[in-house]
């Protein structure tokens, strides 16, 4: 459903995306995952149009994005990181001025703005204008809007960011619905744990560059039996002990990747001693998609 070959955009001499490749099929969700200015969204804006790459190719449902724009869009559906919705409309408003956008007539709108504000848990509030709704109400039907032409390929930025629990976990069985009924998601996220409970594989990106990829049971074989240990205190050098990798390092922090790692604390806390430094919290955490995303891109993935 989504093939991106060999992707790359510049502005000048920075490059956002480097000769990216990955293949998303119809009833998955696949993450893509990165920090801050991984390229994520510009990938995102390559995939829907809004940015000609300066290479590379992407096909969506078989339609090149650049020689077949309007065929591409036309199987799309989006929900962007930014709301896109007219705040003083209805709600069955804003569906029919982004269902007749993607060429749905009339009569088709008539069926499916109903089927779309039931699924979406807001068909009571359809004559409602957006204004009036909450956070998450909106997000809603943000991805309401996104999802009203039936599209073959589903993009969602951040479609959760901001919203209370509760509507994160509808959000979350609506995205997955969408994936059962055969269509292909590429879902970005700042929550990790999202990413190990919906996506079926993930791409971790970084400056641009793929750096991983596969499911999550092939991801978190990467890391082996190694936990993952944060300290906080005072650090003047991490310390140095075999078979320790350092993964962050500052004056404050320090994240290690470890064997066994319940095990040698008390080795680590003397080394970090006589380094000088001082020990003032400390967490362990076993082999997860974080730890991994840490090991690879050196970062949390809020930064």
């Amino acid at each position: 459903m989504l093939e991106i070959h060999d992707l790359r955009k510049a502005y000048g001499d920075f490059i956002a995306v480097q000769n990216l490749t990955l293949r998303a099929s119809g009833g998955e969700v696949f993450g893509l995952l990165g920090p801050n200015g991984a390229g994520k969204t510009t990938t995102i804006h390559c995939i829907g149009g809004l940015l000609t790459p300066t290479s590379g190719h992407i096909r969506v449902n078989g339609h090149d994005v650049v020689s077949e724009g309007r065929k591409a869009r036309a199987s799309l559906g989006v929900a962007p990181q930014e709301i896109a919705l007219y705040e003083e409309l209805s709600a069955k408003e804003n569906l029919e001025y982004w269902g007749a956008a993607q060429g749905l007539s009339s009569a088709e709108l008539r069926q499916r703005i109903p089927e779309v504000l039931e699924h979406v848990g807001l068909l009571d509030r359809a004559k409602d204008p957006v204004k009036n709704f909450s956070g998450g109400m909106k997000r809603r039907m943000n991805f309401a809007c996104g999802i009203v032409h039936h599209p073959k390929v589903l993009l969602l930025d951040e479609p959760t960011a901001g919203v209370d629990p509760q509507s994160r976990v509808r959000l979350l069985d609506l995205v997955r619905a969408q994936a059962r009924a055969g269509a292909c998601v590429l879902y970005t996220t700042h929550y990790m744990e999202e990413a190990e409970s919906l996506c079926d594989r993930l791409a971790i990106v970084d400056h641009g560059k793929l750096i991983a990829q596969g499911t999550l049971t092939e991801l978190r074989a990467m890391l082996g039996e190694r936990d993952l240990v944060r300290l906080t205190g005072v650090f003047p050098s991490p310390p140095a002990p075999d078979g320790i990798e350092v993964l962050q390092h500052s004056e404050d922090s320090l994240t290690l990747s470890v064997a066994q790692a319940a095990m040698r604390l008390p080795e680590i806390f003397a080394a970090i001693a006589r380094a000088g430094g001082e020990v003032r919290g400390a967490t362990v955490t076993q082999p997860s998609l974080e730890s991994l995303f840490i090991k690879l891109t050196g970062k949390e993935l809020r930064e």
